[in-house]
């Protein structure tokens, strides 16, 4: 099985429709073996956690 390794984390400002970007780079990069995350930001709730994944 091969690890899961974070490449970068950044935090930006939460909107409506972040999460058509990290779909449509999930969607088109994938067979580079890219995986995108976004996640609430736990401490600041107008903050959100973009994630990218190397497999």
């Amino acid at each position: 099985m091969s690890k899961i390794e974070v490449i970068s984390t950044v935090k930006v400002t939460k909107t409506a429709d972040l999460y058509k970007i990290v779909d449509a780079c999930n969607k088109s990069l994938k067979d580079r073996d890219l995986m995108f995350g976004l996640a609430s930001d736990e401490k600041d709730k107008t903050k959100m956690v973009f994630t990218i994944y190397h497999s």
